[in-house]
C-alpha cells in the first residue's frame, strides 16, 4: 500500500515539473504583447510600412505554422526578427497565439 502511495506521489510531481517546463518554453504573452508593439506595431498599422498585423488577423493554426517553421524569417523585415532573442520570440508567439482569431480570447484592440 505504501508502494502504490509513493509511486502515485512520485508520477504526480513528475507531470508537475513537465507541466512546468513546457509552460516555461511557450512563452509569456504579456511580454510578447509589450515586444510586440515596441518593436513591431510601429510598422504593422493601418497606414504603415509593413501590413497591418494584430494577433487576431490569423488563427492559432496559422500563428503555429508561422513560427514552428520559422516562416517569421522569410518576412520583409527580417532584420527586426534578428534583433530580437529567442525569448522575445517566443514571447511574441505566445502573445500572438493566446490572442488569435480563434482562440478563447480573441484581441479586440489594434
Amino acid at each position: 500500500m505504501k508502494r502504490t502511495i509513493l509511486t502515485l506521489v512520485s508520477l504526480a510531481l513528475i507531470l508537475v515539473f513537465a507541466g512546468s517546463l513546457l509552460a516555461a518554453e511557450k512563452g509569456n504573452s504579456r511580454k510578447g504583447k509589450y515586444t510586440f508593439r515596441k518593436g513591431c506595431r510601429d510598422c504593422h498599422v493601418e497606414g504603415g510600412k509593413a501590413q497591418e498585423m494584430s494577433p487576431a488577423n490569423k488563427t492559432q493554426a496559422q500563428w503555429d505554422t508561422v513560427f514552428a517553421k520559422d516562416k517569421y524569417k522569410e518576412f520583409p523585415c527580417k532584420a527586426e526578427w534578428d534583433k530580437l532573442t529567442p525569448e522575445d520570440i517566443s514571447d511574441i508567439y505566445a502573445y500572438m497565439y493566446e490572442h488569435a482569431f480563434d482562440s478563447p480570447s480573441p484581441a479586440k484592440c489594434k
